[in-house]
């Protein structure tokens, strides 16, 4: 029989505990000298307090969307690791994907699952591992490619522009992948095509608020928006399904 495994058990809620406090302090750290900086260079206590309040109102949509996150992780893995991995460098788009294509892999389903010590730090350990080489990539060809793109766009900017939608369109297709993944099991396979589809339109009506009405200010919001609406939508879009069935 295999051993429960408790997720939410008091070292881990320390380690963790640790580890985001010292990543908050080094946040912290951060603001003092950037702030420290922006006085030597004249800019005055009224600029600096209006600009790190605007950053702190647009940071509250987004921490929205990755608190939901932690808890529709925690209901599989516990708390302390989404908490880990979602306030110091993942983000629910890759998350879930990761956890949930590990605990298939090992033969289990991500929201029915019964974790042990092997299973968890299996689902724990392809979390990490696939986020690591992001890590690598990004200051060794981050700038290269950077100046590439810069070249390009200089070249030709059509051509430029065409390649970075092209980029994004591939990274997109990755995600499709997942949402039509299920489609052959009938009805309910389609419940995140449906579910994508209303996160979708929740998105093209911030763009006519943002478009039409000249509400600027929800740039910043349409993906959490589109984001915690998908979330909201999934719950009545499964009973309907459901009871269609």
């Amino acid at each position: 029989m295999s051993r429960i495994f408790d997720p939410n058990n008091a070292f881990m809620y320390g380690v963790v505990a640790v580890i985001i406090l010292f990543v908050i302090s080094m946040s912290v750290r951060f603001i003092a000298m950037a702030w420290k900086r922006a006085k030597k260079l004249g800019i005055s206590s009224a600029v600096l307090r209006k600009t790190a309040v605007s950053a702190a109102i647009f940071t509250i949509a987004p921490a929205v969307s990755i608190l939901l996150g932690v808890i529709a992780l925690s209901k599989s893995l516990g708390f302390p690791l989404p908490w880990l991995r979602l306030s110091v460098i993942g983000a629910l788009t890759y998350e879930a994907p990761a956890a949930a294509s590990a605990a298939s892999a090992i033969g289990y389903d991500l929201s029915r699952l019964i974790l042990d010590p092997e299973v968890f730090a299996s689902i724990a350990w392809v979390m990490t591992l696939g986020i690591i080489p992001g890590m690598i990539l990004v200051p060794v060809f981050g700038k290269k490619i950077e100046n590439g793109l810069i070249r390009l766009r200089a070249r030709d900017a059509r051509w430029g522009q065409l390649f970075m939608t092209a980029l994004f369109l591939g990274m997109i297709s990755a995600f499709l992948g997942m949402v039509f993944a299920t489609v052959t099991e009938g009805l309910t396979g389609w419940i995140p095509f449906f579910v994508m589809t209303a996160a979708a339109g929740l998105m093209c009506l911030c763009a006519v608020f943002v478009k039409v009405l000249k509400w600027k200010w929800m740039e910043d919001y349409a993906l959490p928006i589109s984001m915690l609406g998908g979330m909201a939508l999934s719950l009545p879009i499964t009973n309907l399904v459901n009871t269609l069935l």
